[in-house]
C-alpha cells in the first residue's frame, strides 16, 4: 500500500538546522537532574512545569528558559540533555541536526566553559555511533548581553561573561575544533545585529560560520544588518515577508532562512498556523528550512512542526521535500555529508513512490526501506 501524506512526512529523512539543545530540556529530564542535584525548582510536578509553557512573547520564554537551566550543573547533566535531544531526532528520523548551545547562560551561574561543552560533545559522539546521526555545533552570543563589558553592563550583570570574553573562552578550549559556527539569539528587539560586529568579524576571521537570529520579533532591518555583517543564514526571518526587495536579495544570495513554525504559534509572531510564511517563502524561491526551535517549549520536534505545516496550509509532498533539500545544502555538512543526504532522500522518494510497498525504518541506520 502506498503511504498518506502523515506517513510519508513522518518517514521522509530530515535535516534539521535551528535547534538550542536547552530548548530541548523537557520537564521530566528537569525535575531528574534537578533530583539528582539537590536543587529545588518552584514547581511541585513535571506536569505543573509544562503548564507554565505558555508565553505571550519571547521574553517570558526567556524568563522560564533560563530558570529551567538552572538545574544543569555537571558534564554528565549535559550529556543526558544532548542524548535526550538526539533520541527525539532518531525517532523523527533526523539525519543531519545543528545545535545552538548558549555556555554565558552556563558561565554566569559558575558552570565551567569546557563543562557545559564536553558534555554535549560526548553526547554528540555518542549520537554518531548509537544512530548515525551527524551533528555541528554552533556557540550562540546571547544578544542582551553586551559584545564589550562598559562599566554600566557590569553593574547590570556582574556575573555574566560579554561577547568577546566568550569567544576567548572557546578559542582556549582543547574542544574549540567542535565547535563549526557562531550565533547570536536571546531577547530580540532593541539588541540589533550591528551591536556584535566585531566580535563576529573576528569570529569570521578565526574560521568560524556565522548566522544570527533576525526578524523574529525584530524589524527587517536587523535582517539587513546581519546581511551587512556576512552572516550565511538568518534564523527565523519571518519579517523580511514585508520588504519585498529584501525578500528579492535574499533570494538572489541563496541566503538560508531556518523558520520555526510551532515557536511562532508559541511565541505569537503568527496567530494561526495558516499565517506561517513557509509556503509563501518556498513560491517566492527563498531557501527555507523548517526545524523545531526550543522543542520542548514550544510543543513539538521535526516532525510535528512539518505535521502542523501539513494540516494547515495546502503544501505537497513536493514542499515538504524542498524544505529538505533547501536544509541540506544550506546546512555546515561538509560536501560528501550532503552527497550522502541527498542521496538518501533520493531513495526515499523512489521507494514512496512504488505501488503496493510499504516504507520501514531500518533500526540503527535510520534509512528507509521497502518491507
Amino acid at each position: 500500500m502506498t503511504l498518506t501524506d502523515e506517513e510519508f512526512i513522518r518517514a521522509m529523512p530530515k535535516v534539521t538546522v535551528h535547534d538550542h539543545i536547552e530548548g530541548s530540556f523537557e520537564p521530566e529530564l528537569v525535575f531528574d537532574i534537578a533530583q539528582r542535584n539537590g536543587i529545588e525548582i518552584p514547581y511541585n510536578s513535571p506536569q505543573a512545569l509544562r503548564a507554565a509553557y505558555k508565553f505571550n512573547n519571547l521574553q517570558e520564554f526567556l524568563d522560564i528558559y533560563y530558570q529551567g537551566m538552572d538545574v544543569l550543573r555537571t558534564e554528565q547533566d549535559f550529556y543526558d540533555l544532548t542524548m535526550a535531544y538526539i533520541e527525539h531526532c532518531a525517532e523523527d528520523n533526523v539525519l543531519h541536526t545543528e545545535i545552538f548551545f548558549d555556555p554565558q547562560g552556563h558561565t554566569e551561574r559558575g558552570v565551567d566553559f569546557d563543562t557545559a561543552l564536553g558534555g554535549i560533545v560526548r553526547g554528540l559522539d555518542d549520537a554518531k555511533t548509537k544512530y548515525g546521526i551527524s551533528t555541528n555545533l554552533i556557540m550562540c552570543f546571547l544578544r542582551h548581553l553586551p559584545e564589550k563589558h562598559d562599566a554600566d553592563s557590569l553593574k547590570k550583570f556582574p556575573n555574566a561573561l560579554d561577547a568577546e570574553t566568550t569567544l576567548d573562552q572557546l578559542q582556549a578550549s582543547p574542544l574549540r575544533h567542535r565547535v563549526i559556527g557562531l550565533g547570536l539569539d536571546s531577547s530580540e528587539v532593541g539588541f540589533p545585529p550591528m551591536n556584535f560586529a566585531h566580535v563576529f568579524a573576528r569570529g569570521q576571521k578565526l574560521g568560524y560560520r556565522t548566522t544570527m537570529h533576525a526578524g523574529e520579533e525584530g524589524p527587517p532591518e536587523y535582517i539587513r544588518q546581519a546581511l551587512e555583517l556576512n552572516v550565511e543564514r538568518i534564523d527565523h526571518g519571518n519579517r523580511c515577508m514585508e520588504d519585498p526587495a529584501l525578500v528579492k536579495e535574499l533570494v538572489e544570495k541563496k541566503i538560508m532562512l531556518t523558520n520555526c513554525p510551532l515557536s511562532n504559534i508559541a511565541l505569537c509572531v503568527i496567530k494561526d498556523m495558516k499565517d506561517s510564511p513557509v509556503l509563501k517563502q518556498l513560491e517566492l524561491g527563498l531557501k527555507v528550512t523548517v526545524s523545531p526551535d526550543d522543542a520542548a517549549f514550544f510543543g513539538g520536534y521535526a516532525n510535528d512542526n512539518l505535521l502542523a505545516l501539513h494540516k494547515a496550509l495546502p503544501m505537497t509532498r513536493a514542499h515538504f521535500v524542498q524544505l529538505q533539500r533547501n536544509a541540506i545544502d544550506g546546512s555546515w555538512a561538509g560536501p560528501e555529508r550532503k552527497k550522502e543526504l541527498h542521496q538518501q532522500l533520493d531513495d526515499f522518494i523512489v521507494l514512496s513512490n512504488q505501488p503496493d510497498t510499504s516504507i520501514r525504518l531500518q533500526a540503527g541506520s535510520r534509512r528507509p526501506a521497502v518491507s
